[in-house]
């Protein structure tokens, strides 16, 4: 079963994704709170099993949203991202050097997210709040 993995970064709040293996299949946006970063696993999680539009090849097509949207990167490399209904971004992989590998991610997606747990959930401001307390002396 994969897991998403929520955590802070510099900015604010993401998770990450992870395969039953560990590797991490998909990555979200930066979000300002934990409850919004919360919203955005449950829309991959209602938008995960759409469609591939393969923007590859010549003449693609255009798909209605939910959908996975895979591309050739600025370095040539493959990705996807899944797009939610109103289509804003909710997931982005990592690059492949194979069409193939990147079709793996997304039915690794697909397997993976619909019943993935989330783990280490970490507030928000926990840093902050730790930065501004006194110690007890």
């Amino acid at each position: 079963m994969g897991k998403f993995f929520v955590k802070n970064t510099k900015s604010g709040i993401k998770f990450d994704l992870k395969a039953t293996n560990g590797e991490i299949i998909a990555t979200s946006e930066t979000y300002t709170t934990e409850a919004a970063c919360r919203k955005g696993i449950e829309s991959v999680r209602r938008c995960c099993l759409g469609p591939v539009e393969d923007q590859t090849v010549e003449n693609f097509e255009v798909l209605k949203h939910p959908k996975f949207e895979m591309y050739l990167d600025k370095a040539g490399e493959y990705r996807f991202r899944l797009k939610a209904r109103n289509g804003q971004i909710v997931a982005v992989s990592e690059g492949y050097k194979k069409k193939e590998s990147c079709l793996n991610g997304i039915e690794s997606v697909k397997r993976n997210a619909i019943e993935a747990i989330i783990e280490n959930v970490i507030p928000f401001f926990k840093k902050e709040a730790e930065a501004t307390e006194t110690p007890a002396e």
